[in-house]
């Protein structure tokens, strides 16, 4: 078995999740992390002992419900009576692959020892996530203030035997993939329940999630616009250095040295231009790419801020000698934050499916809808309108989540952030962004065809050949949905790394 990444009070950069959700390696709790976490609980225990004074979520109700006092025989099922009260999502199930990072985001966030966790209650998550045991989490029913309530009280209730599991590639009663794993369900004590809940994780994997994906993803983007601009026969002054030095934004530099790369030893580059300019799709690939590099990069260090945090409460400061109840688990700056993510990358769509409609024009030299006998054949005349209408919806997913908000918990919780809606917009954006990018892949090939035996850069070609090997040329009519389908899981392939 590989060596366990051991998960410690300590920052992780995007890389460092990369890493740990890619390599598949199993994690364990650090030595550092389980003294926090002892001390964090024996502090509370110790206090809870000396004292009867109230505090909110451990011998209180909650939300609305904080001024109702919870005597201490009834205090585990208090934590228990959280859990299943709050088990109220709808809607969609979310993906594993993201409850995963769900689970290891819990750790992340309770090792630190302000949560009061006990370290069996946290072992359990470590077995969850090392055993691929993923609890039925539904995408549906979190205001993103109190934290995830919802998807995060279906995470916690696996851990008591309840509710369902992803497990060996089914879904089945979480008792039977704990007994199939020799394990036992968990018994929540004071606070533990509030802990779990309590908490950012859905929206943070989500984002997580996304901020990977992109890593690769801005791969294709580059390299798919680059052979639209070889194939629609476009100048490179645009992607001069002498242009982003003039007006030094980080991202438009990035993009344009991205571009010449990409476009380096083009002998069709290289052909004298008739035109003076070309249209913005292609002429400002820097200006308006390198927009959405520099915000993914803003919402990258959002992000990794959160996951590095503690968003539950109230928090535990045994060092002050303090249980203090705030609002960590307010979701605001995740809503913006991918509230700002879903623009920048319906932009990237959007500018996308404009380079398609010039290469299927019937302009420079290029047959209309780039086949051969169009009249006969329609070509690729409708992978656009299907390429639009993503676009379009992409512009409409744009409005704000974070901008809404509605009162909760009888006027307790009386702002949210949306943050959870935020979060499943913006991964339901990108996925269209990733079938835009497909058929502006699946365009730009097939124009390149009608410039051979002119060849294009090395890199270009390279990606050229194998996308061949995927989906072959379009002699005459056929389902394209079925080409765009296998240009999605090329980009996914073919960019990984």
């Amino acid at each position: 078995m590989d060596k366990p990444i051991e998960i410690n009070p300590e920052h992780w950069g995007l890389g460092e999740f990369s890493e740990c959700i890619q390599s598949g390696r199993p994690v364990m709790l650090g030595a550092q992390a389980i003294a926090q976490m002892e001390r964090g609980r024996s502090y509370l225990e110790n206090r809870m002992a000396r004292s009867d004074e109230p505090i909110y979520g451990i011998n209180t109700g909650f939300g609305s419900l904080c001024n109702i006092a919870i005597s201490n025989h009834q205090l585990k099922e208090l934590q228990q009576n959280l859990v299943r009260s709050h088990a109220c999502g709808t809607g969609a199930v979310l993906e594993p692959r993201i409850v995963r990072l769900m689970l290891l985001l819990k750790l992340k966030g309770i090792v630190w020892g302000n949560s009061g966790l006990k370290t069996q209650t946290a072992q359990m998550l470590v077995e969850f996530y090392n055993r691929e045991i993923y609890p039925e989490v539904f995408t549906q029913g979190s205001l993103g203030a109190s934290g995830d309530l919802a998807p995060l009280a279906h995470l916690s209730l696996a851990l008591l035997g309840e509710g369902r599991v992803f497990y060996k590639g089914n879904w089945v009663q979480a008792i039977k993939a704990l007994e199939a794993e020799g394990l036992r369900p968990i018994e929540l004590d004071a606070k533990e329940g509030l802990a779990l809940l309590n908490g950012t994780q859905f929206m943070s994997a989500i984002g997580l999630h996304l901020l990977l994906a992109i890593e690769s993803l801005k791969k294709a983007i580059l390299a798919i616009a680059a052979l639209s601009c070889d194939a629609f026969g476009c100048r490179l002054e645009p992607f001069s250095d002498q242009i982003a030095k003039v007006r030094p934004h980080k991202g438009h530099s990035v993009v344009s040295q991205a571009m010449r790369e990409l476009l380096e030893n083009s002998a069709h580059a290289a052909l004298p231009k008739m035109q003076v300019q070309d249209p913005y799709s292609f002429r400002c690939i820097p200006q308006v790419l390198g927009a959405s590099w520099d915000a993914i990069s803003h919402v990258q260090e959002v992000f990794m801020t959160e996951v590095n945090g503690v968003t539950d409460n109230p928090l535990i400061f045994p060092d002050t000698d303090e249980i203090l109840s705030g609002g960590n688990f307010h979701g605001q700056p995740l809503a913006l934050a991918l509230d700002y993510l879903a623009i920048a990358l319906s932009e990237i769509g959007s500018l996308s499916e404009r380079r398609t409609f010039q290469l299927i024009s019937g302009k420079r030299n290029l047959p209309e809808f780039l086949v051969k006998e169009p009249g006969l054949n329609s070509g690729l005349m409708i992978p656009q309108y299907t390429a639009a209408a993503l676009a379009s919806q992409n512009k409409q997913w744009c409005t704000p989540s974070s901008a809404d908000s509605i009162v909760s918990s009888n006027g307790q919780e009386d702002h949210v952030s949306m943050g959870a809606n935020a979060a499943m917009k913006c991964l339901s954006l990108y996925q269209n962004v990733e079938a835009i990018l497909s058929i502006e892949l699946l365009t730009a090939a097939q124009a390149f065809e009608f410039r051979r035996p002119a060849t294009s850069s090395p890199a270009l070609e390279q990606l050229l050949k194998a996308f061949r090997e995927q989906v072959p040329i379009v002699e005459q009519d056929r389902q394209l949905s079925i080409d765009i389908q296998a240009g999605k899981l090329f980009i996914q392939r073919y960019f990984a790394g």
